[in-house]
């Protein structure tokens, strides 16, 4: 399918779109983006990734993102580079870490909008990805104006005629459905303004089959934020009555399965907490943005954070009670099944906790992992295959559902103490 949007810029520009940040989000969206037509320089500030893209390659793990980067790369449509191109659209795709006392980091959507600022022209249109608390949009807005007086730069609100299109697009994605979901979620577009929204859903429209809706971009960072931090309350909240049940014990997932069963009730399944990049982290942007309010949320992060620390509790119980000679097997260290991500991870936490207390006694199973984390390595845990694991180990955790580890139940572990932290020996 080739993408129909046409605009009028001066001078003609060197890509129509350029993405900058080929990580998780960036580089699965440059690379549709080429399946559909468009030209695209892929931005970073890493030679190796972009030396990895341009030779067709990836250095993330994701489903049908190696071969479509492949088919992009060879087809021309798709290049990467380390310097900022003149485009048509710029999209934003960038880190938004947290700072210390869980306080919004946009540095590098900043340093983004200062390093595109210089290839603006009349015309131009830069849309912020990147999961932002609120105002981040109106701060690119204002780097923009401060950077490019010669150009018109939209201001929240106003109808005023700007030589550029700002706005804010959040993905709305889950990890190892990326690329289908890209293309087949709605999208929430919020602009500086109306005609800005309007402008930039016509290239979202080229590709997504899902509804492009548009609004300002307030509402849209709110959106984003919100969703995830309902996601987190509701996590929380199966978290917490895992902790309960496991102080008055009772097995907890006997205690939602028969709950469910209410017409109007749907607990979540519990885990060893929150991890990754949206949930984990995203509630805390909304708190910042009033913290006074949003109390609820708060508690529930704060629930979520703390669940890490009691499984790691009730792991040390488990390694006592086998003795001081015992191994220790823990199955998982990503943030979810089946991908190789560990960003903000609750396993990993737990692992690294574990396996300074116990060194090489611990003994870690990871499919997605060719080699150790940094955070464990020195530590003297071993990275070891499955088998290998549960043959030597007195004491065994899951702590990741993979599917690789469907092999497993009660029984074939029968003689080992045994923590299921997803419920998934209960299926």
């Amino acid at each position: 399918m080739e993408a129909v949007v046409k605009t009028h810029l001066d001078p003609a520009p060197d890509h129509q779109i350029a993405v900058v940040g080929l990580g998780y989000i960036g580089l699965p969206t440059a690379a549709v983006l080429a399946g559909f037509g468009w030209s695209v320089c892929g931005v970073d500030v890493s030679p190796r990734i972009v030396e990895t893209v341009n030779s067709g390659g990836v250095h993330i793990e994701e489903r049908d993102l190696d071969r479509l980067v492949y088919e992009a790369v060879e087809s021309g449509r798709l290049t990467a580079s380390t310097a900022m191109p003149r485009a048509h659209f710029y999209m934003i795709a960038v880190p938004t870490p947290l700072r210390d006392n869980n306080q919004p980091d946009i540095a590098f959507v900043e340093a983004a909008a200062r390093a595109i600022a210089p290839q603006l022209t009349r015309g131009s249109s830069v849309i912020v990805e990147s999961t932002s608390p609120i105002g981040t949009t109106e701060r690119v807005a204002e780097i923009f104006a401060d950077l490019r007086p010669d150009l018109a730069v939209p201001s929240y609100g106003s109808k005023t005629q700007a030589d550029v299109a700002i706005a804010y697009c959040p993905e709305r994605v889950l990890p190892g459905k990326i690329v289908t979901e890209l293309v087949e979620n709605d999208r929430v577009i919020g602009g500086v303004t109306p005609a800005c929204a309007e402008k930039i859903a016509t290239l979202y429209r080229s590709f997504v089959k899902g509804d492009c809706l548009t609004t300002n971009c307030r509402v849209a960072e709110t959106v984003k934020l919100v969703e995830n931090s309902f996601r987190d309350v509701n996590i929380a909240f199966a978290n917490e009555l895992s902790m309960i049940a496991d102080t008055i014990e009772i097995d907890v997932w006997d205690v939602i399965r028969l709950a469910n069963r209410h017409p109007r009730v749907n607990i979540l399944q519990p885990g060893p907490g929150v991890g990754g990049h949206c949930i984990a982290v995203d509630p805390w942007f909304l708190v910042a943005g009033a913290p006074e309010q949003a109390r609820l949320i708060r508690t529930a992060r704060e629930v979520n954070d703390h669940k890490a620390h009691h499984t790691a509790d009730r792991i040390r119980a488990l390694i006592e009670a086998a003795g001081p000679d015992a191994k220790i097997a823990l199955l998982g260290l990503a943030f979810k099944p089946n991908i190789d991500d560990f960003r903000e991870s609750p396993a990993l936490e737990i692992a690294e906790e574990i396996a300074r207390e116990q060194g090489e006694r611990v003994l870690l199973v990871e499919p997605y992992a060719a080699e150790l984390p940094t955070c464990l390595k020195g530590s003297g845990a071993q990275l070891t295959r499955l088998d290998e694991a549960l043959e030597a180990a007195e004491v065994v955790v899951l702590l990741v559902d993979h599917d690789a580890f469907k092999v497993l139940s009660m029984e074939g572990l029968a003689g080992k103490l045994v923590y299921d932290t997803r419920g998934m020996l209960k299926k």
